[in-house]
């Protein structure tokens, strides 16, 4: 996953506050990771106590805290008792998830604003008017449809070559072109599939011998 390719020390640093995280807890915390890395599973207050300059009831508080908040747990592995930050991590890494989405949608929603603008801006100079409600939503439908700005400004201008200025025949034009790429991309559509299929039935329903030649 793309998430746990992020460092959890940048995510945590990015979100402790977020998290109602102090900083004595941070530091606790990073430790109790350092420890972990350097192979010590279990790690305890004591452990802790030598490598910070807070007491060990200090650190037995913040200990219980961090359980408390489940960012911190003790579980067993075989016959072992380990001391885990996953449920810390794995709350960082939805946090992460979350902060991409929500940038991913209010990038799409910034392009399809520009995209809309650039419709409307360009429809109401071709068609020299201003654009009703109708033709506003329609126009919304098309991009919605996944259509780009750029397509439907040359459908118009299609349509108006053709000397039609309504958005029933951009509507028209737009669905011609699909079904014309579908057809250059995939050698077939699903009408002209069925018709070779038809055919196909045809010419052997036509070569079955129906008569026997002992009946003539």
């Amino acid at each position: 996953m793309i998430t746990e390719a992020i460092d959890f020390r940048y995510l945590l640093i990015e979100n402790y506050k977020k998290l109602k995280i102090n900083e004595n807890e941070l530091a606790t915390i990073f430790v109790i990771d350092h420890l972990i890395g350097q192979g010590n599973p279990f790690v305890t207050s004591d452990l802790l106590s030598l490598k910070m300059s807070l007491d060990v009831k200090e650190i037995d508080k913040i200990l219980a805290k961090l359980i408390t908040k489940g960012f911190f747990e003790y579980k067993t592995v075989g016959k072992k008792t380990v001391a885990s930050l996953e449920p810390l991590k794995q709350k960082l890494y939805r946090e992460f998830q979350i902060f991409l989405s929500k940038e991913e949608e209010e990038k799409s929603s910034k392009r399809i604003s520009e995209e809309l603008d650039n419709v409307y801006i360009n429809f109401e100079k071709l068609l020299n008017r201003p654009l009703s409600p109708v033709e506003v939503s329609k126009i919304h439908e098309w991009i919605s449809y996944g259509y780009s700005d750029k397509l439907i400004i040359d459908a118009l201008k299609e349509a108006i070559s053709r000397g039609k200025k309504t958005l029933r025949s951009v509507d028209k034009i737009l669905l011609s072109w699909s079904q014309r790429d579908d057809l250059e991309s995939e050698g077939h559509t699903p009408l002209n599939s069925e018709w070779d299929k038809n055919l196909e039935e045809t010419i052997r329903i036509a070569k079955i011998p129906w008569v026997k030649k002992d009946d003539d």
